[in-house]
């Protein structure tokens, strides 16, 4: 029986990883007689390890070819990135083992993978470990490894890249993304009425947590061409805040509003009728939680690469993939009373499973301690 859980996440590199371990948390907390540790597994590394984790903002920011580099080069050679973390955490992970004495250990960053499998294969420890995979679709060889008791999958797209890489079949659960419930609970009924074409169209700009794309851009197309109320998330973005800030309010008053870092993006989100964003798999799927179409304007190289023409294939929202294009995109959503956006709305409202988190948990209890050990 699961009764002590042990959750290798990530604080730094972007939200997601940690959106999914509280999406997670909230579902764990009713069951009483199970104890969850979450771990930031950079930290396990020292230092050293700890600086990597948080360049991942920099770096996605200010270089997305040091970030395309970096990727191409886990996806050549995850064997070595393993060895290397395994290196960095092992002392401090075998301690973390020692205090905690898990029952299951749940990996949701790649790189806390295999380096995990292969210190308690080294060192003859039987856990069961399950990975739940936090990309949609162009998953890193990281994500799949076979002596995985289980990996959870958020698609089919990605299960299939898991049995590419060498996965069996069996050992991949498609159980899909886990969202805060707080993105699903205040929804009711009147939230999900068509778009009104006589109202302002209220614009949602963001770019994950770390804030990067041409926002300014956006914005005043947006405001100049429609009528339209314009809010922007700029994350942890701080100089991108100011400068928009100066900007942006100046030109256009009340009509615009600049965010940093917020905790309460659902209702940024349910109070809008459009949200623009990157391809990044935790905001997007937020967004579809809140029933808010979406305008993809770019993706990071690697792990994102694929996520615009997922959202697309299955209507969730259209791809921008020049903002010189926004103004007829806009014009063709919001054409015939709004038809295309109304459509968006209600495929988004198929797709949407507000128990994700739920099975996800039901599952990972469900698990035999002595069922497919590596």
């Amino acid at each position: 029986m699961i009764n002590n859980i042990l959750i290798i996440s990530s604080d730094f590199t972007g939200h997601g990883h940690k959106s999914i371990s509280e999406s997670l948390l909230e579902k764990f907390k009713e069951n009483k007689n199970v104890k969850i540790h979450i771990v930031d597994g950079f930290s396990l590394g020292g230092n050293i390890l700890l600086k990597v984790g948080k360049a991942y903002g920099p770096i996605t920011r200010r270089s997305e070819n040091l970030w395309e580099l970096i990727w191409d080069i886990s996806v050549a050679k995850p064997s070595l990135i393993n060895e290397i973390i395994e290196l960095k955490i092992k002392n401090n992970f075998l301690e973390l083992l020692n205090n905690i004495q898990p029952d299951l250990i749940l990996t949701i960053h790649p790189n806390f993978n295999g380096s995990i499998l292969n210190i308690l294969e080294k060192y003859h420890i039987k856990i069961p470990v399950v990975t739940l995979i936090a990309d949609l679709v162009s998953i890193s060889p990281l994500w799949a490894d076979p002596r995985d008791s289980f990996i959870i999958s958020p698609t089919q797209e990605a299960k299939d890249k898991c049995i590419g890489f060498g996965v069996p079949d069996k050992n991949v659960e498609i159980l899909g993304f886990p969202v805060r419930s707080r993105f699903y609970k205040p929804i009711t009924s009147d939230m999900y009425n068509n778009y009104d074409t006589y109202k302002p169209l209220n614009c949602l700009i963001m770019s994950g947590g770390e804030g990067v794309g041409n926002m300014h851009k956006i914005a005043e197309i947006l405001l100049d061409n429609f009528n339209s109320t314009v809010k922007i998330v700029a994350g942890r973005n701080t100089a991108l805040k100011k400068k928009l800030q100066a900007t942006l309010v100046e030109k256009y008053g009340d009509r615009v509003e600049i965010y940093g870092f917020t905790k309460n993006i659902q209702d940024l989100m349910q109070a809008s009728d459009i949200a623009f964003t990157r391809g990044s798999p935790n905001v997007m799927m937020e967004a579809i939680a809140c029933n808010v179409p979406l305008i993809i304007t770019g993706a990071l190289p690697g792990q994102e690469k694929e996520n615009p023409e997922f959202a697309e294939k299955n209507n969730l929202g259209v791809v921008c993939t020049d903002v010189n294009d926004i103004k007829s995109i806009i014009n063709n959503l919001i054409s015939n009373n709004g038809e295309k956006l109304n459509k968006i709305k209600t495929a988004q409202k198929t797709f949407s499973n507000p128990y994700i988190a739920e099975n996800i948990v039901n599952f990972l209890l469900s698990i035999d301690n002595n069922t497919r050990l590596h």
